[in-house]
């Protein structure tokens, strides 16, 4: 297997959520609906405010690998919600999917053998798509975490989650 194909392998993986990582799908897996807007004990976001967080800036960087006329949102304004910004069961569905979607974006431009991984991505500071990947990867994987956490401080995991 040439060196290319384990790099695309195991940033895939990274992707995925798969090793060390608690995967997303795991993570959101039957969040209760009356606990989407719920304030978890001194902490300023709900769960769904920090799911549309992780979405947004997953989206940032896969519109900043694609798209050279791009303009970095301001921050933190346009990368999470307003502070008082609520969801129905129906937006929180579209903030998983629309994680999801882009998740997938980004694991085919990896698996694509003619995305060049280390090459320098036109008009940034040096950045390439292995840094990128790496950057939303590292990012999800610390919030997915976080959210695993609320989810132990507010009681939501299912009873028959295996522990």
């Amino acid at each position: 297997m040439a060196t290319s194909d384990i790099l695309r392998e195991q940033l895939l993986a990274l992707i995925g959520g798969h090793g060390a990582h608690l995967p997303f799908d795991a993570a959101v897996a039957d969040f209760p609906d009356d606990a989407i807007n719920r304030l978890p004990p001194n902490v300023p976001y709900t769960p769904w405010q920090l799911l549309e967080h992780i979405r947004i800036a997953q989206r940032d960087i896969l519109d900043y690998i694609r798209n050279r006329e791009y303009l970095a949102p301001s921050w933190p304004e346009e990368y999470w919600p307003a502070r008082d910004a609520t969801a129905t069961p129906e937006q929180f569905a579209l903030t998983v999917e629309g994680f999801r979607t882009d998740r997938t974006a980004l694991q085919e431009l990896v698996a694509d053998p003619a995305t060049d991984l280390l090459g320098t991505i036109p008009n940034t500071p040096g950045h390439t798509i292995l840094r990128e990947v790496r950057l939303v990867a590292d990012h999800n994987a610390y919030h997915v975490g976080e959210f695993a956490i609320l989810r132990q401080v507010m009681g939501t995991w299912p009873p028959s989650r295996d522990e």
